[in-house]
């Protein structure tokens, strides 16, 4: 988005939240000009959280990271895993580790969270992630047992002082080709909308290619899109059990809201 229409979407969405994800499968350590985005998010008072894949951190400043806006800087480990990349593990840790010691040690207020989904039954991610846990806990001086984590599932392990390592299983990305789930209710509409960067509106972050559309930016405001019929029937159909629509049947994500 352009920073004016950037500017223009935050106004409006300061009726419906106080945070804004900036991403939508896209990394938005990619932007150069990151910082002025943030700008604007921090001068109507919203807090922001980053999603990257961990490759862009040398982009940036650590001022332009630990921006007073940003309230939490999720890092997507196994980005280096399933990328094809010229780089070595530990070319591409050493920007991790270095920003999580840079935030201890300039006492930020931020969380950093260091997201681990990639857990499945078969344990298919097992050797990367003996050689991650190996690393992390070297960092860290803290002991993470890897067999351990498969067998109890938590959530999150803490690391430091708001610094966590996150843990989630595997999903299928929703597409009009899956299968079909059949109904449930979702977070979409209900927690959080996604905003594409041609200023389409869609029900949630993983509707990135804009089959579920709303509406435009461009053409009407967010609070008009928000009422209109399609979000309305959606929205009523989660409160329901429902998924009216065909990719929500085709999303196999909504499962572990349904349990």
């Amino acid at each position: 988005m352009d920073l004016d229409f950037f500017e223009s979407v935050i106004i409006q969405a300061r009726a419906y939240t106080k945070e804004i994800a900036c991403h939508v499968v896209g990394d938005p350590l990619t932007l150069s000009n990151l910082s002025d985005y943030l700008n604007i998010i921090h001068k109507h008072g919203l807090k922001a959280m980053l999603t990257t894949s961990g490759y862009f951190l040398k982009k940036h400043t650590y001022d332009t990271l630990f921006h007073p806006c940003v309230k939490q800087i999720n890092i997507s480990l196994n980005s280096f895993n399933k990328n094809d990349t010229s780089i070595t593990f530990e070319q591409y840790i050493t920007p991790v580790l270095s920003l999580c010691h840079a935030k201890l040690e300039r006492e930020e207020e931020l969380f950093i969270n260091l997201r681990v989904w990639n857990l499945d039954e078969m344990m298919s991610e097992r050797e990367f992630n003996e050689t991650l846990f190996s690393r992390l806990s070297g960092a860290f001086d803290s002991e993470l047992d890897l067999d351990n984590v498969y067998k109890e599932r938590p959530r999150s392990i803490r690391l430091a002082s708001k610094i966590l390592i996150h843990f989630d299983n595997y999903f299928e990305w929703p597409s009009l080709n899956n299968k079909n789930y059949g109904d449930g209710t979702c977070q979409g509409l209900q927690s959080h909308v996604a905003i594409l960067a041609s200023g389409k509106v869609v029900p949630c972050c993983l509707d990135c290619d804009g089959v579920m559309e709303l509406g435009d930016l461009h053409q009407k405001s967010l609070k008009e899109i928000l009422s209109g019929k399609r979000a309305t029937n959606m929205l009523e159909g989660f409160k329901e059990g429902k998924a009216v629509e065909e990719l929500c049947q085709k999303c196999s994500y909504k499962e572990r809201f349904n349990t």
